[in-house]
């Protein structure tokens, strides 16, 4: 029988803080030094499978549908989403001008997802599968970061080995979207880190202001780094 996954309220914040150092060191590879450190390349690999695993673990709790938590997620996440947006396409690193829309939006996906099949009913599930479908296709990190997402809500509800399966399956995958495997240890670190007890206090609105805020930052950075000659693409 495979083991639950019992996290404390603190070591899941823990987690949430080690995504978003790792995703910040990978911006500033990403969007100051133009992708050139290939140790913060890697190591940022594991940020978005870390911030899903917070997201599909916290609406996976008891009640989470009844208590509106549902709703609550995916508006906060499509407003910060949104208001990201012009930063995020900024930076550069676009296609079309807008391709893809930015993380937050992959996580606003994947709750809706998830909402849909807690709903239960065939109706829903096949919008699920819509949903699935359509936004894989244009947020960041595509199927394979929403497909982590469906599956850790399962297995932290029910373990299974089909859940663990397509946890495996959707942090590989993630090597056919930047052609890097490293997203796949985020499974070890989750469940090395799941077995201590971290006293990171909560800090609920944090998460929410610091990713369009660095995305500024970086924007900002970038002035003076160009008087100086540097070239960014």
């Amino acid at each position: 029988m495979l083991p639950r996954i019992l996290i404390a309220d603190q070591t899941l914040e823990a987690i949430k803080w080690i995504a978003l150092i790792l995703m910040t060191a990978d911006h500033v590879n990403k969007y100051l030094f133009n992708g050139t450190n290939e140790w913060l390349f890697n190591c940022g690999r594991l940020a978005m499978p870390l911030f899903v695993f917070v997201l599909a673990y916290n609406l996976a709790r008891r009640k989470t549908f009844e208590r509106g938590v549902y709703c609550r997620t995916i508006w906060r996440l499509f407003v910060v989403g949104c208001v990201s947006t012009p930063f995020f396409i900024a930076l550069g690193n676009v296609v079309y001008g807008w391709w893809p829309l930015n993380i937050m939006f992959t996580l606003t996906s994947t709750a809706g997802i998830l909402l849909l099949i807690d709903r239960g009913l065939m109706s829903h599930y096949l919008v699920a599968i819509a949903l699935f479908i359509a936004a894989g296709a244009i947020v960041e990190f595509c199927w394979p970061a929403l497909a982590l997402g469906v599956a850790i809500w399962m297995y932290i509800r029910k373990p299974s080995w089909a859940a663990f399966t397509l946890a495996v399956a959707g942090t590989g995958g993630v090597f056919y979207v930047n052609g890097n495997g490293w997203a796949i240890l985020a499974i070890p670190l989750v469940w090395a880190v799941c077995r201590m007890n971290l006293g990171v206090p909560r800090l609920r609105w944090v998460f929410y202001a610091y990713y369009p805020l660095h995305l500024i930052a970086l924007l900002l950075i970038r002035i003076p780094m160009s008087k100086m000659g540097y070239i960014f693409f």
